[in-house]
């Protein structure tokens, strides 16, 4: 993974000129965390109404087995072409 690519795909996301939907949001969540700390590592929200909390657990679950590396290059492409919108 290049590390600088990476680092200037999570800067990018920050000042992107439209939000992106929930759902490419929850990507790029979910992407990166397993970028940064692999497979998802904490236990399951508690709170059954946190529905913010139980999906974002949900879509960092989603990634499991995937290498940092390829999340990483995953969350660059996305990034390049919300950009690109």
């Amino acid at each position: 993974m290049d590390q600088q690519l990476f680092e200037a795909a999570v800067a990018a996301s920050k000042t992107l000129s439209q939000k992106p939907d929930n759902e490419t949001l929850l990507q790029l969540y979910s992407l990166y965390k397993q970028a940064t700390e692999g497979d998802v590592n904490t236990e399951a929200p508690s709170n059954p109404f946190d529905f913010i909390a139980k999906a974002k657990y949900d879509a960092w679950g989603n990634q499991k087995g995937k290498s940092k590396d390829a999340a990483a290059q995953e969350y660059i492409d996305l990034v390049n072409r919300l950009k690109g919108k």
